[in-house]
């Protein structure tokens, strides 16, 4: 489920990066202002342009996988994040890993989206997605189970607060009271995972968009004091470990930078298959599986990833 969090953490990451640097430089600049005043030609280009913004639409696919350790495992979750540079936030789409696509050179054709990820990995997944929904993938990040829980604990150490239903406590195992809790790492991790009532993957992938907008909440509102700007870099430096990611430092620093002069408030959500796109259907090879309309799917998703906010 930590994918999500991924986008946030590179765009909160390099957000206190900068401002800490904006906020050396100006100290700078002020120390020596009276200095600058009779010398402006000697300040030097990249002192005055330290980063470069980026200017440039990015769609990362984030992948939780359900593993703990193993070598072969599938994808728990797939989310595509389309983060645009000039706007206030950034478009979240979870597509169901039970729905039944065209995998590229693969025995029997069709099969889970999730079982991409097994056969193939996250390259397999992303040419999956790429051909099935004309989405083009610029970034990739992945985590599996202990990731998730070390990197909650890191950057929610007081756990985030979501509401608990019977149903939940008694699969989960929890001493708890029904209604609004606060759960940590590992209980974060089975709430996410919890499918076992009338929603099933459904409620689940709501659940896992519930805690993306919570988690950039709380990266926002402790990460952009004074106090946090100084711890974060350390916190991020620590959950960075447990993703795997293509996405480079310099790339990231771009993105972050601008991420920073135009601050993100909304997350926008989609779930696709959408609603009455689809079929419940079972195949001997794939199991229960998610037939959709691939042209009615297709048309919303780009739709959605393209429109102006109103």
């Amino acid at each position: 489920m930590k994918k999500i969090l991924i986008v946030f953490l590179f765009a909160a990451a390099i957000l206190s990066g900068c401002t800490t640097f904006l906020q050396k430089d100006n100290a700078k600049k002020l120390s020596e202002n009276s200095q600058a005043e009779n010398k402006p030609e000697e300040i030097n280009q990249e002192e005055k342009n330290p980063f470069k913004l980026s200017n440039e639409t990015r769609n990362f696919l984030l992948i939780g996988v359900d593993s703990r350790g193993e070598e072969d495992s599938r994808s728990d979750a797939i989310l595509l994040a389309r983060y645009e540079p000039s706007g206030d936030s950034i478009k979240l789409v979870s597509l169901m890993r039970d729905s039944y696509v065209k995998i590229p050179d693969y025995t029997y054709t069709y099969s889970k989206l999730n079982h991409a990820y097994y056969i193939g990995g996250k390259e397999l997944l992303k040419e999956t997605i790429e051909q099935n929904f004309g989405v083009p993938i610029d970034y990739t990040a992945v985590i599996d189970f202990q990731g998730f829980i070390k990197m909650l604990d890191a950057i929610a150490p007081d756990g985030i607060e979501v509401n608990v239903t019977s149903a939940m406590i008694e699969d989960m195992g929890l001493e708890l009271e029904p209604g609004k809790q606060k759960l940590k790492g590992s209980d974060l991790l089975s709430y996410v995972r919890f499918r076992h009532d009338g929603q099933s993957d459904f409620g689940r992938v709501d659940r896992q968009q519930e805690i993306l907008i919570s988690i950039k909440d709380q990266v926002m509102s402790e990460f952009t004091s004074p106090a946090g700007i100084a711890q974060f870099p350390d916190v991020v430096s620590k959950a960075m470990k447990y993703v795997d990611t293509d996405l480079k430092f310099d790339e990231a620093l771009s993105i972050g930078a601008s991420f920073l002069m135009n601050p993100v408030t909304e997350i926008e959500t989609l779930r696709v298959p959408v609603s009455d796109s689809y079929e419940n259907k079972t195949y001997e090879h794939a199991g229960a599986v998610l037939q959709i309309n691939f042209e009615e799917n297709t048309e919303a998703l780009k739709q959605f990833l393209e429109a102006e906010k109103k």
